[in-house]
Parts: C-alpha cells; structure tokens; sequence
C-alpha cells in the first residue's frame, strides 16, 4: 500500500472495514475521532487516550488560528510535538466555527471577514488561507475550506452555499502543497437536498481529494433526516476513498451512519457529557448528579473494561460530581472515550463476521 493511501478490507451492505495509512500511521477504521479542540482532548492525557486505543484525534483550526496562533505551534514543533501526541491528527478547516462563534462575520467570493469570539480581534479566513494554517499546524490531515449550510434553510439558499463551497474547494486543491505528508479531504454540502449533494459530490470527484467528508449535517435536523441524506450521500463518492461524517455524534447516529456506509467520526458530545456528570451505559446514559445513584456500590458499567468501571462506584462518582470535583471531569470522561473507542471496535469486528446489519437495526 502507497502512502496516504485507503483499502476496503471486508463489506456487509453498506457498511466496511477499511485501513487508512497516513504519514503519522495506520487507522483502522470505522474509527471514532476524539475532539481536542485547542490541542487537548480535555480532561484527557495523550498517554491514556492511546492506551485506550484512540488512533486519531480532532483539532480545530478557528481555535487555534486565534490562539495561541499556528506560527507558535509549528515553532514549537508542529501539532504532535505541540500537544504531545504521535498519531495522526486531522484539522478542521474552520467554517464550521466561524459560522456558529465568530461575531460580525461577513461572507464574500473571497472568504469570511469575522472578529474572534475571545478578543474581538478581526481576521480573515479565505480557503488559501485555512490550508497555510492547516499545513503550518503539520496536520495530518487537512480539511477543504467550506461554509457549513444550516438547518432549516430554503432550497436555493442550500444550493448558493453548496456552490459557493464548491469554489472554494477548487481554490483549497490549488492551495495544498501537502510538504508535511499530509492528505486533503473536500467536503459536500447541499442541505437536505439529494440533487445538491449529487452536484456537491460530483464537483468534488473532478477535483479529487483523499478523502470526502459529508458536511452540513448534525446542525439540528432530527436523526431520521439525517439518515435520509446519508442514504444516498456516500453513494456518490468513490468506494476506495474514505468518507467522514463530520460533528457525529451519539452511539445510535454513529451506527446508523456505518450501516450507510460511513467511516470517519468525530463529535465532542462523549467528552462534554463527561464533564456534565453523564456518563454512557449500552441502552443510553446515566446522569450521576441523580439522588438515586448516591448510595449505588456498582460501577457505571460492568461489562466495562475501562479504569473508572474497574476502581470506582456510582456511589463515589455522584459524590464527585455533586461536589464539583475535578476529578469526576477526569473519571466519566475517560469513561465515556473508552466507551466510543470500544464501540468501534465492536462495530470493526461485527462486521467482519457479517453480523452488523442485526446489530444496527436493534439500535437505530
């Protein structure tokens, strides 16, 4: 296998096992990303997140572009070296968080005018400019610059956008010199409208990417319409290319999603739910603030194999969590990652023995 390079190992429907190779390594996938937003996965070591078998992590551009700035992270070293981790690392390009924190954002042909979210320092985002950043962090691997599409929107709105995003697809492509063995992901776009992600898809496709991410969803639309658009979404995209769901989501969405034929994931909802005090079981979550775990001996989980469920009781984790403590933050989300990696995996395995689509069909 080549270099930056992605195979199909096994097929049950839609859904595969595949292995991505990166210049920082292998991935097997349907893979989880967990999100370390500012260069950290919070209230996680970089050391734990690999002995739990994290094998890629999610960092924000928008976050980091304003601070501490991508100049002082490849002087220190790049993003690895930076925040101490050896895997790979995929940066977002940014449009997502200039569309939902930035204020007084001001969209052109050109790029996003905003002022920053921390300071109200002004900045301009063009799609040449969320690659320098992007390669100037040393990602492993970079996102096309796009303007996120909300929901609800009217069709011709969706399809201005979709457009507007296929341009600076093409201007991203330019833009990429790839000097750190990185890969370039597009990203489709076009709402809840088929015709507009088939435009979307094909645009891409004559541009050629690494690998394409499906955009624009998990913005508030319910989890059946999402299951709608990713039904016919991956379809338009090459088989041997791998496809990434982005901002998804809860164990249910990321399963639905496989059974379409999905393999990338990343969302934040395992690590904040862990600092809120909730944590995940098989059937849905528990929330340890409740009076009624204040007295419970068991672990979260049984069936966990994790170090929070093999060391501490519900009892004890409400009391952190009613108190305050740091260390709840620490324990639950430690949980709730371990929980996300091993459902992956189970979904790896599953799906090697042709038995996911039963799986899946009992969850969502």
């Amino acid at each position: 296998m080549d270099l930056n390079d992605f195979s199909v190992s096994h097929v049950e429907g839609k859904s595969r096992v595949g292995l991505l190779k990166t210049s920082r390594g292998c991935v097997e996938t349907p893979v989880f990303m967990p999100v370390g937003t500012a260069a950290t996965v919070k209230a996680m070591l970089p050391e734990t997140l690999e002995a739990i078998g994290a094998q890629i992590l999610l960092c924000n551009t928008y976050h980091l572009m304003i601070r501490p700035g991508e100049k002082v992270v490849n002087h220190l070293g790049g993003l690895n070296t930076f925040m101490n981790w050896s895997g790979p690392i995929l940066t977002d390009s940014g449009g997502f968080q200039v569309m939902s924190l930035a204020k007084l954002r001001q969209l052109d042909e050109n790029g996003v005018t905003f002022r920053s979210h921390v300071d109200g320092k002004k900045f301009l985002l063009t799609p040449e400019a969320s690659i320098m950043i992007q390669e100037t962090l040393k990602s492993t691997i970079i996102m096309a610059f796009d303007e996120c599409t909300p929901f609800p929107v009217e069709k011709k709105i969706a399809e201005k956008s979709m457009k507007l995003s296929s341009r600076w697809a093409e201007r991203s492509k330019s833009s990429f010199k790839g000097s750190n063995g990185s890969m370039l992901f597009g990203i489709q776009q076009g709402g809840m409208f088929q015709d507009l992600r088939e435009e979307s898809a094909c645009y891409l496709n004559d541009i050629g990417f690494d690998g394409y991410a499906i955009g624009g969803l998990a913005v508030g639309e319910p989890q059946q319409k999402m299951f709608q658009v990713l039904d016919y979404s991956s379809d338009f995209f090459p088989k041997h290319k791998p496809r990434y769901l982005m901002g998804v989501g809860k164990p249910s969405d990321i399963v639905g999603a496989v059974l379409r034929g999905i393999d990338m994931f990343d969302c934040v909802i395992p690590t904040r739910s862990g600092r809120n005090g909730q944590a995940f079981v098989e059937n849905g979550t528990i929330n340890l603030k409740n009076a009624q775990y204040q007295l419970d001996k068991n672990p979260i989980d049984e069936a966990c194999g994790c170090y929070c469920c093999s060391n501490y009781s519900r009892g004890y984790l409400s009391h952190l969590v009613r108190s305050n403590e740091i260390l709840a933050s620490l324990l639950l989300t430690l949980h709730n990652v371990y929980f996300y990696i091993s459902l992956m995996k189970k979904i790896r395995e599953l799906i090697k023995r042709g038995e996911f689509t039963a799986f899946a069909k009992k969850i969502c």
